[in-house]
């Protein structure tokens, strides 16, 4: 990790005999912050200790030497050094006088979101919450950075207290290319927030400290016109944010609904119970517990939906070690075994794919033998249930196996390609799955190929120059979504088959590999596989959230097929449409 702290122009506004001391400390680059009190001694605050720096107390004089050489005062007792990262912050008495300074030392550190840049690529609005002193600031600075300038975003930060881009008019160079507003009082946060969507066409807008409901409910707003959020908010877990009711639709508001006897007696619970009320306001959560592990939520509505049922979220924590690599594990295994056999009978209570109704071909069922397609479609789907191995796995060896063989056009195997605008996380989850020979490089002039979104790969007039003048072949796609992916690097390596679609591997559009996904994602394999392809009918599936609904419109675009969503909540489902 790379440090920048002009550590010299925060010494430069404390005392002479403060800031010798300071100066010749062993632990100054360590330094978090200077605190002088009216009448007590000057302290110097180290990680896990804390020092004397003077054995005369600090009189009002020295506060005036030190104020009057940083920045205005805001509403929220803040000032800063222009053009640094520095804080200042003012302890007043009644009579508004200030008897006491906090001279935090503000350090942009680079490389701070390798834990969760995966995340940060995907465009979903990230809420980082964790205790003072964490680096949650610092984070938000550097993600701020990264979308700007690695990912030619366009970025605007809210800035309240000048703490993620310093004081003064001109911004850090810390945040890279974005742009910076500044707020004239703390209170009209949440207009300035507004005042940002509406003015500069920002795809991204980064907060810090939401903590008031009306900023709450700007966040909402700029997150349903589009616009990815990255903000902090107060408090250490996403539980807190449930207790809080000022915060709560952060994570989507929390309602107290009464349910029917049959419904109560379904769930095991009282007639009354806790609810989210809607979609949260920002789709992934990450706890900063401490400055290098991070517990990450990946899906916040279902974290909350199974905090309010009393039962344990399974997120991932991430670390990272000295060397800078980045471990995830789980507390939980993230698949729940399956059980030994499954029978033709319907499955009795909350769980198992008839739970909720029955699907059928849209035509008038045609009788088979003795069995009705419809009958016929649940014994296949019972029968596909119960098989111990992966669903539909494609079979390749190692890529080390690779090594003699060459690619479509005499590469060498495995073949290196250049991202550009796609989402890294998904391609390594198709190269991963599918075990492809496929080698994801940074580096350019290293690559075989390049793939890009195709919306972004227009206005690149470099990026081809460069593919021209060095021969590298582009492959453009709509999306970076699953089956775009996979068909592309399909393609790279000549195996892509348009006539005959390849087997659905169903780990691929299973988020969480629960079985409640597994089940849908087979239910519509299924349906496409023995019914809309070979007999050419329409078929509605059952009705799903619209979490898994998203997961079987991108599995039934893997068979190059139509789908639609139709229906009312909860009963709202997929109708897939032959070719």
């Amino acid at each position: 990790m790379q440090i920048t702290d002009d550590l010299n122009k925060l010494l430069n506004i404390l005392p002479e005999e403060i800031r010798l001391p300071l100066e010749q400390h062993p632990q100054l680059s360590k330094l978090i912050e200077v605190v002088m009190d009216v009448g007590r001694l000057p302290e110097a605050r180290f990680p896990g200790t804390a020092e004397y720096l003077s054995q005369t107390p600090v009189s009002k004089a020295d506060l005036i030497h030190c104020i009057e050489r940083v920045g205005h005062f805001s509403g929220d007792n803040r000032a800063g050094i222009e053009q640094t990262l520095h804080r200042i912050s003012a302890m007043r008495n009644r009579a508004g006088e200030v008897i006491g300074l906090t001279c935090r030392v503000g350090r942009a550190v680079f490389g701070t979101i390798g834990m969760i840049r995966d995340l940060v690529e995907t465009g979903q609005s990230i809420l980082m919450l964790g205790r003072p002193g964490v680096g949650k600031t610092t984070a938000l600075r550097e993600i701020a950075r990264v979308l700007a300038d690695e990912l030619n975003k366009r970025v605007v930060i809210i800035d309240t207290s000048n703490e993620i881009a310093g004081d003064g008019d001109i911004p850090h160079p810390a945040i890279g290319r974005a742009r910076r507003m500044q707020v004239s009082r703390p209170e009209l946060q949440h207009h300035v927030m507004i005042e940002a969507v509406e003015n500069h066409m920002p795809e991204v807008i980064v907060i810090d400290e939401i903590g008031t409901e009306l900023e709450a409910q700007a966040a909402r707003t700029i997150a349903e016109r589009g616009v990815q959020l990255v903000g902090t908010a107060h408090g250490n877990q996403i539980e807190n944010l449930i207790k809080n009711p000022t915060l709560a639709d952060l994570i989507g508001g929390i309602q107290a609904v009464t349910l029917g006897d049959e419904e109560a007696r379904r769930r095991g619970s009282q007639k009354t119970v806790l609810e989210r009320k809607a979609p949260p306001t920002f789709e992934i959560a990450v706890e900063m517990l401490e400055r290098e592990r991070w517990v990450v939520h990946e899906q916040v509505a279902e974290t909350v939906d199974n905090l309010l049922r009393g039962r344990q979220p399974n997120p991932q924590t991430r670390t990272v070690s000295e060397t800078g690599k980045v471990t995830i594990t789980r507390e939980l295994p993230s698949v729940p075994a399956p059980p030994p056999s499954r029978s033709v009978t319907p499955v009795r209570g909350n769980t198992g794919w008839r739970a909720s109704g029955q699907m059928m071909p849209v035509p008038v069922l045609r009788e088979v033998g003795d069995l009705s397609e419809e009958k016929y479609f649940e014994q296949l789907l019972d029968a596909s249930l119960h098989q111990p191995s992966g669903f539909g796995r494609m079979q390749l060896d190692d890529a080390d196996d690779f090594g003699g063989t060459a690619g479509p056009n005499g590469e060498d195997l495995p073949l290196h390609v250049y991202p550009y605008a796609v989402s890294r996380h998904q391609l390594e989850q198709v190269i991963r799955v599918l075990n492809l020979p496929v080698v994801l490089t940074k580096d350019i002039d290293g690559a075989d190929a390049i793939l890009a979104l195709r919306s972004h790969i227009k206005n690149q007039s470099k990026l081809r120059h460069i593919s021209k003048a060095r021969h590298l072949p582009i492959y453009t796609i709509k999306s970076s979504s699953i089956p775009q992916i996979t068909r592309a690097l399909r393609r790279l390596l000549d195996m892509d088959d348009p006539s005959s679609p390849d087997v659905a591997e169903l780990s691929l559009f299973a988020h969480n590999g629960s079985e409640d996904e597994i089940e849908a994602l087979e239910e519509a394999r299924l349906a496409v596989e023995q019914i809309v392809i070979p007999k050419g009918q329409p078929v509605e599936l059952l009705p799903r959230s619209a979490k898994v609904r998203k997961m079987q419109h991108e599995l039934v675009e893997h068979y190059r097929l139509k789908s639609s969503s139709f229906g009312e909540e909860p009963n709202r489902r997929l109708r897939i449409y032959p070719a």
